[in-house]
């Protein structure tokens, strides 16, 4: 898989939490270190995403915003 995206990150996906119509992901990226993603019902099944997976989480945007 090709993608434009540059911030394309290798994890293993440690929760799935499927609500009324979108669907929360956990993905761990290295010990201690998770992002999260929401995504439609839709894709958790056509993805067949299930714990344990290997996925990449794929990072795209215009803005990176930083708070301290």
């Amino acid at each position: 898989m090709k993608l434009s995206a540059r911030n394309v990150l290798p994890g293993r996906v440690i929760a799935v939490t499927k609500g009324s119509t979108t669907a929360h992901v956990k993905v761990e990226l290295a010990p201690g270190l998770t992002v999260f993603s929401s995504i439609t019902n839709e894709a958790v099944d056509d993805l067949g995403l299930k714990v344990g997976d290997s996925v990449s989480a794929v990072i795209k945007s215009s803005d990176v915003m930083i708070g301290k």
